[in-house]
């Protein structure tokens, strides 16, 4: 560890866990825009969102390519959540602080979105920058294009870098351009797959006792 300088966090699934209380509701607010976009019944627009999510790795990716959708129009409809429910992480606060390396988020989600989470969890002003759909051009995870963007973007050496993901797959392009890989297990299908890959250096459950476990790593 003693060679890492840098942290790319994922948002979703990462920065917190509970995917559904978040991600189920941006799920039925995607459902309800492709139904009223495309004037389809909710039933069609979910299988339409399901089969864009794993062909194109975003519902918006194939949304884009298909029908034409506005993307900041989409994001930002899909988004307007309700987070009340939603807690600040002390603990994890307090290690993502204690760490001396600059830290990113790397999101196929929003600035927007990011913004609303961290301000929730507490965390909002401990990141030195965010990376977002928008920023890669629209390219989502694990596309090429997406990190060497994020990577022109940030400054940033992959090698000096340790990256962290709730999806297995998306670490594959981090691993080929030298970065240090994380995955934190979940069961969720997506999340799971190709996560037995060589491409994984290290699987977690705690994201709060691998930041400490890197600082005392990094100070031993």
């Amino acid at each position: 560890m003693k060679h890492i300088k840098n942290i790319l966090f994922d948002c979703d699934g990462v920065l917190y866990q509970d995917l559904e209380a978040v991600f189920g509701q941006v799920s039925k607010r995607m459902t309800k825009y492709i139904s009223k976009k495309l004037k389809i019944d909710l039933k069609k627009a979910k299988e339409l969102q399901t089969n864009y999510f794993h062909k194109y790795n975003t519902s918006l990716n194939g949304l884009m390519i298909h029908h034409d959708i506005p993307p900041t129009e989409f994001l930002q409809f899909v988004h307007d959540i309700d987070l009340s429910f939603m807690e600040k992480d002390i603990v994890l606060r307090e290690e993502i602080k204690k760490l001396d390396l600059r830290k990113f988020v790397f999101t196929n989600g929003s600035k927007e979105h990011v913004k609303n989470i961290t301000t929730h969890l507490g965390i909002d002003d401990l990141f030195d920058d965010v990376f977002d759909i928008v920023d890669a051009d629209y390219h989502p995870k694990p596309a090429a294009k997406a990190f060497d963007l994020m990577v022109k973007k940030f400054d940033i050496n992959p090698k000096e870098t340790i990256y962290i993901e709730d999806i297995a797959k998306n670490l594959s392009i981090g691993k080929e351009r030298g970065a240090t890989t994380v995955w934190l297990i979940n069961n969720e299908y997506w999340g799971k797959k190709e996560s037995n890959k060589e491409y994984i250096d290290y699987k977690i459950e705690n994201l709060s006792l691998f930041l400490k476990e890197i600082r005392l790593l990094k100070n031993s």
